[in-house]
């Protein structure tokens, strides 16, 4: 099945004043649905097999596809997979707590230390990339990917493994019309619309 882009699960401006309206029309109305696009041509000359995966499967699974649409898979199914997931990361006025918290305090020591870590991650991307809280071996860590890798692809393609938690997008077109080169002050930002519910709720799925 030919993969769709999903709807926004708020209004484009349901962000402001941390991430604006405009940058969420270009970023999930051009560069998301030109992910989409280039995903389905490439899928178009793939086996049936390959076609009946999940995008998430299909990334977790790269060895299954022909050596000279890797990286194009990679590029464009990898650009779906984490776009899609990155909208619903994104809600402002929730809090962390509960079992999530507890967890976060167990393996990173406290809250801030995290904070801290992941923001390293995101702010150290020498590009375009992403900085990801994944849950590896029973335990939380925070990793970072180039481009539009993902740790579902594993060490072999990505250079990191685990499952996703949460995820921030650092390519430049994810920031530039309001922070410019600022990618710090927009690292900043995303502490306020994180949806630590969904984050909890991927955490809680990726235990079992």
């Amino acid at each position: 099945m030919a993969y769709t882009l999903p709807a926004l699960p708020y209004a484009y401006d349901a962000l402001e004043p941390y991430i604006d309206e405009q940058t969420m029309h270009l970023h999930h109305d051009k560069h998301h649905q030109t992910y989409v696009n280039n995903a389905n041509g490439i899928l178009e000359a793939l086996s049936d097999e390959i076609k009946q995966l999940s995008p998430e499967a299909l990334l977790a699974n790269l060895d299954k596809v022909p050596s000279d649409k890797v990286t194009g898979i990679k590029n464009n199914v990898g650009g779906h997979v984490n776009h899609t997931l990155f909208w619903e990361l994104l809600k402002v006025g929730t809090e962390l707590k509960g079992e999530l918290k507890a967890a976060i305090e167990k393996d990173f020591g406290t809250v801030d230390a995290f904070k801290e870590k992941f923001s390293a991650a995101a702010a150290s991307r020498f590009g375009s990339g992403w900085a990801w809280l994944v849950l590896q071996n029973g335990k939380l860590a925070v990793v970072s990917t180039a481009n539009q890798d993902s740790p579902l692809m594993g060490e072999k393609y990505s250079g990191v493994s685990g499952t996703p938690i949460l995820a921030l997008d650092v390519w430049e077109h994810a920031y530039y019309l309001k922070y410019q080169n600022r990618r710090a002050d927009y690292i900043g930002a995303f502490w306020n619309v994180i949806n630590w519910d969904k984050v909890a709720e991927l955490y809680a799925q990726a235990k079992k």
